[in-house]
């Protein structure tokens, strides 16, 4: 099965709209974890999606500390190198291994860089990374500059094929721009959360720089199950618990927010979960949308929207001329 697909900024490299995102599948036990995971349910999960088309799978050093590039890692190596999907992981987020529920530093000291690349080289069992990309933006004090030349560098020695940033703002991207260029930005873009629209994908745009966002359901909220119960029901170790949106007064506007979408997904014959990611998708400038899922249904669930053309509503006027 194919799936649209979009070169990924300047790049000729070509992604599906939307690619797997491998949060989740790093199971629990760690400070930002979504609950316990079984491995060969993330296998199987991930194995679905490329059998419908995805063609990239988001991951990063941090997810199960180390256990999300471990399983990416299991479903390379079961698969023939021409029928691989791309990887992009992330570094710059360093855990304590004797305290895996203490929040991860930002770390981007080259040194550091270079250490996390040669490890995710190992779990995940490739010779090169097909996007690196920094986590978070730093907070040791390292100039930017200095931890975007080592990115730089190991483009040049083959280790990583683009260099991308995430969750950085336009004046960490002119500096990195200055010194090479961002092949892509991975922002937090959803109709909950639309900050990124207002700066950072322009900038991209202007900048020939591929925009992945992350979260577009919003971790869950945005689609078409969720309710207040499950939150009763998530993990003790699920990181949802702590976050504002997930409690209320935030919860109610969320997920009235999501009851606005249902009438839209009948209308398409869709679901309010790929209504919700074909939003991001339909925004000038996203290049594609990373989305979780933590079973091959959860996967259904969204999949459509790489093909789904939302349009915007049509005015009182127009529809009565339409009559």
């Amino acid at each position: 099965m194919a799936l649209p697909q979009h070169p990924l900024g300047s790049s000729r490299v070509m992604i599906s709209r939307t690619g797997f995102g491998a949060w989740a599948i790093g199971g629990g036990g760690w400070a930002f974890s979504w609950g316990p995971q079984d491995d060969a349910v993330s296998l199987e999960t991930m194995r679905h999606a490329l059998k419908l088309g995805v063609n990239w799978i988001d991951t990063a050093a941090v997810y199960g500390l180390g256990h999300s590039e471990e399983v990416v890692g299991r479903l390379l190596r079961e698969r023939s190198p021409s029928d691989r999907p791309m990887v992009f992981t992330k570094c710059g987020l360093i855990w304590d291994p004797n305290d895996p529920m203490a929040p991860p530093r930002r770390v981007l000291k080259p040194e550091s860089i270079r250490q996390e690349c040669d490890a995710s080289l190992r779990r995940l069992g490739v010779e090169r990374i097909d996007l690196y990309q920094f986590h978070w933006p730093y907070e040791t004090g390292t100039p930017v500059e200095d931890s975007w030349n080592t990115m730089a560098q190991l483009i040049n020695e083959g280790k990583v094929r683009l260099g991308g940033v995430s969750n950085f703002d336009v004046s960490l991207l002119e500096r990195c721009e200055a010194v090479r260029h961002v092949d892509s930005l991975q922002p937090p873009f959803s109709l909950i959360r639309r900050q990124a629209a207002a700066r950072e994908i322009p900038w991209c745009a202007r900048h020939n720089t591929g925009v992945i966002c992350y979260s577009p359901m919003q971790s869950g909220l945005l689609t078409d199950t969720f309710s207040r119960e499950q939150v009763a029901r998530f993990a003790e170790d699920d990181w949802r618990r702590r976050s504002p949106d997930f409690t209320e007064p935030n919860l109610s506007r969320n997920l009235a927010l999501r009851d606005a979408l249902r009438p839209i997904a009948q209308r398409h014959r869709a679901t309010v979960s790929a209504v919700a990611v074909a939003w991001t998708l339909a925004w000038p400038g996203v290049t594609g949308a990373i989305v979780g899922g933590r079973s091959p249904q959860q996967v259904d669930g969204w999949i459509g929207a790489a093909s789904l053309q939302l349009s915007a509503m049509p005015q009182p006027e127009h529809a009565a001329a339409a009559h």
